[in-house]
């Protein structure tokens, strides 16, 4: 399939988003992007991946510093990067590494407010995984190996620290379906089912 959009994946944790990214990039013959941008981003600040691994998807804790700069400021550059905390630096330099990936060609991001930052672009699909709690945490069980007792802690923990990075960087409500084109429970269907889905709206789109 010749695919000509550029597509942004945000997810409930525990829903699948990372595999089904991976089999729909399979399946458009597109990359995807997801933990791939700490590694981009590390490599342009010239650091170790792991200043920036442990502070992806999480905003800045300095309620000071946030009062003081205003959302309106990311992504409009800054004269000094390193006078920001680690946090907003790697925000900065994702925002900037995923649109000129964008601009360069099709492909899929997973998280990070990818459909914020594409928020212009023209041909960009925004999708949001969800699926029941039930459902999730059994998951997260299995894929993560997560303690039983603690997993539906963990869904929540995780879903909370994404809904208050998407809200601090894009100003948004994370996960209203008027932010995305389609909504897809991954509960009801199998991951090659939910690709076949997002295909056919892509698709339909198209016509």
């Amino acid at each position: 399939m010749d695919c000509k959009n550029t597509i942004t994946i945000s997810r409930q944790f525990g829903s699948g988003g990372k595999d089904i990214a991976r089999a729909l990039a399979e399946k458009l013959g597109i990359s995807y992007f997801d933990k791939e941008l700490i590694s981009l981003a590390a490599k342009e600040r010239g650091i170790d991946p792991m200043v920036f691994e442990n502070v992806d998807e999480k905003a800045t804790n300095s309620l000071l510093y946030s009062l003081s700069m205003g959302l309106y400021s990311f992504g409009n550059g800054f004269s000094s990067m390193g006078d920001l905390p680690v946090n907003d630096q790697l925000y900065m330099l994702q925002h900037k590494i995923i649109k000129q990936l964008a601009s360069e060609k099709p492909c899929i991001f997973v998280g990070r407010c990818a459909d914020y930052v594409l928020r212009d672009k023209a041909n960009c699909i925004n999708i949001f995984l969800y699926s029941d709690i039930d459902y999730r945490v059994k998951r997260t069980i299995e894929k993560n190996g997560v303690d039983p007792d603690r997993a539906e802690q963990a869904v929540n923990k995780a879903d909370k620290t994404r809904a208050n990075y998407y809200s601090f960087y894009s100003g948004k409500k994370w996960g209203r379906p008027e932010n995305y084109d389609l909504c897809i429970n991954t509960g009801k269907l199998t991951i090659e089912q939910c690709v076949d889905l997002i295909i056919d709206y892509i698709n339909s789109r198209s016509k």
